[in-house]
């Protein structure tokens, strides 16, 4: 039976701020995001019936899956039967950290269902797909950098922020995203990220003025229990980075390196405190 391999990266916020809480509940953003290489791998193999996901040696059974969600609603479209499919999952993205490994996988499961048996469908319907699954799915099909709108879905495509060496960095805990959005609906924000200027740089590849640029407006909102975050956003500037801001609703801190030494040394020096803590580049689109 065929078998496909698809790797899964990781999603990196380089700059979020929260518009508006719109009618259906969700919220509009306007975003920088880019893709990294700290990535899982989705394996898609064919089997005679049902569906089964697999990930660290287990079987996840106890409930639909989003890959499993996925997976229906990519053949509804093409309104085709679901044929057998068994997924793995090598998981190297944190979970709950703001770097979008559950929409990642996602996104790679439904790049593997259109190349093996929808290779003519369009991108968008792709997208509109994962978007019936999570904000993030969107983006994450397409990898590479983009300004996001919307809930996410509203992708305008940019260049990789060259030049950049990322430290991604997870405290222990988790935070959960509905209590920091619920903060941010009763907040009122003296100060905005310059997203339109951050894009901006990027397309000049200019490194400073992007990098200074980089912020999240769910930092303003973190509740005292979580200030952690901003602890290893210092450390991080100290050990050389050029900004340092936290990806997603957190709680993992991407700090941003010029020099490719110091971001090793940085993730080197940190992963005594935070075993969670990665080197990674920008990459480019997935598709």
């Amino acid at each position: 039976m065929s078998c496909w391999r698809e790797p899964a990266p990781a999603k990196v916020n380089l700059a979020l701020d929260i518009l508006r809480r719109r009618p259906d509940g969700y919220h509009d953003l306007h975003m920088v995001m880019q893709s990294a290489s700290l990535c899982d791998m989705v394996t898609v193999e064919e089997q005679s019936d049902g569906f089964t996901l697999h990930a660290d040696g287990l079987v996840l059974a106890s409930a639909q899956t989003m890959e499993e969600r996925a997976a229906q609603a990519f053949f509804t479209a093409v309104e085709a039967p679901m044929p057998g499919l068994r997924v793995t999952l090598e998981k190297n993205i944190p979970a709950y950290a703001g770097l979008g490994g559950g929409s990642s996988d996602v996104a790679a499961l439904l790049r593997v269902l259109r190349t093996a048996y929808c290779p003519s469908m369009p991108v968008e319907t792709l997208e509109e797909i994962g978007l019936s699954i999570g904000s993030d799915v969107p983006f994450c099909i397409r990898g590479g950098a983009a300004i996001a709108q919307g809930r996410g879905e509203i992708l305008t495509p940019l260049p990789i922020l060259s030049d950049a060496h990322f430290v991604l960095c997870k405290p222990s805990f988790g935070i959960p995203t509905p209590t920091l959005f619920a903060r941010a609906d009763r907040a009122q924000w003296e100060r905005r990220p310059d997203v339109d200027g951050l894009a901006d740089a990027i397309r000049r590849a200019d490194f400073d003025a992007a990098v200074t640029r980089m912020r999240n407006v769910f930092e303003d909102v973190l509740p005292p229990e979580y200030a952690e975050v901003f602890a290893i956003k210092r450390r991080l500037m100290e050990l050389g980075a050029e900004n340092a801001v936290m990806s997603g609703s957190g709680p993992t801190v991407c700090g941003v390196f010029r020099n490719p030494d110091a971001a090793y040394s940085a993730a080197d020096a940190l992963r005594n405190d935070y075993p969670q803590t990665f080197a990674a580049v920008p990459t480019p689109p997935c598709l």
